[in-house]
């Protein structure tokens, strides 16, 4: 019997140790692992702490708002599924602070709590609920957005299709409460998963808004299916008046739009070939910034400098468990 190989013995934090130090101090060793680690693979990261932004997501909007002057007279805009706050940050800094601020109105809605951005009204509530987007135009007093946004996504599974269509149904709800507040003429933006069945939302949006582009910023990972629906000139369609209502489906919702040849949204479950639309495609930031899939080398200085994050997660769902489990309440 041949003897195997001795294993060199990883390095791992203990149950005992977790259990004796408390929530503060996981935390403080959680964060300090993604800091000092994530810091040297991922220079968007890195760079998301130093330029004070709460996620790296925040050079998406800048990048497509470069590409396609998205801010450009904008006064109100709404930020949907926008927790941790990177988004509205963007609004923050590229609205709220370069306007008269009097004029500008920005709204976060989130089902998480937010912790506040100047210039961001937050309202934690369900995008699909009727009594949020009442807020919502109470706070525009009474007057649409010019601009709508959403960079929520479902948590991943790994299985490409059922992503895509999760994903897909998220965006379907976003563009019901969007077609309630948005301004003819208005943009929407949202995050996609680029999938085997995704043409067939673009033709759906095709008939709400003038142009309909797929954008890929350059701090999106080119390994991923994410990329960013655009959509501009938004028109709404005759004789229709949208109505949010948590009792309707998605199909009811639209019912009367008279989007797409069939005049619904069922092709979406029941694909048809006619209604799929390739749309424009359009690679957003400097070709010679940071590569988001390629892994840089840190200066010496920087290695021992790690950075903390911007902004702790206000009510982490992980939070709970690890009280429960310091109190004696939760056994291994």
């Amino acid at each position: 019997m041949q003897n195997r190989p001795l294993r060199k013995k990883k390095k791992s934090i203990s149950r005992q140790a977790l259990q004796s130090n408390g929530l503060f101090h996981i935390q403080a060793i959680l964060f300090t692992m993604g800091k000092s680690s994530k810091d040297k693979r991922d220079l968007y990261y890195r760079k998301a702490k130093e330029d004070g932004w709460r996620a790296r997501s925040a050079f998406k909007l800048l990048q497509l708002d470069e590409e396609f002057d998205l801010f450009k007279d904008v006064k109100r805009a709404v930020d949907l599924c926008a927790a941790p706050g990177s988004w509205s940050q963007v609004l923050s800094r590229e609205i709220y602070q370069k306007r008269p601020k009097e004029e500008v109105k920005l709204v976060a809605v989130d089902l998480q709590p937010m912790s506040p951005i100047e210039g961001i009204t937050t309202i934690q509530a369900d995008i699909t609920h009727p009594k949020t987007l009442q807020k919502i135009l109470e706070i525009f007093g009474g007057e649409p957005a010019d601009f709508v946004c959403s960079d929520g996504a479902p948590d991943v599974t790994g299985l490409h299709d059922l992503d895509e269509y999760i994903q897909s149904q998220l965006i379907l709800a976003a563009l019901q409460l969007t077609t309630c507040v948005l301004k003819p003429g208005g943009t929407f933006v949202a995050k996609i998963f680029r999938g085997r069945d995704i043409d067939l939302l673009y033709s759906q949006l095709s008939y709400l808004f003038e142009r309909v582009i797929c954008a890929k910023p350059r701090a999106s990972r080119g390994t991923s299916l994410e990329a960013f629906i655009v959509c501009i000139g938004y028109k709404p369609r005759e004789d229709w008046i949208p109505s949010l209502n948590s009792n309707k489906s998605t199909e009811e919702f639209f019912e009367g739009a008279n989007i797409g040849r069939s005049g619904n949204l069922e092709h979406l479950d029941m694909p048809d070939p006619e209604e799929r639309l390739i749309a424009n495609f359009i690679a957003c930031g400097d070709l010679n910034s940071v590569d988001s899939d390629a892994t840089y080398t840190l200066a010496d200085s920087e290695k021992k400098a790690s950075l903390d994050p911007i902004q702790m997660p206000t009510a982490p769902p992980y939070k709970k468990a690890l009280e429960m489990k310091r109190q004696g309440k939760i056994q291994n």
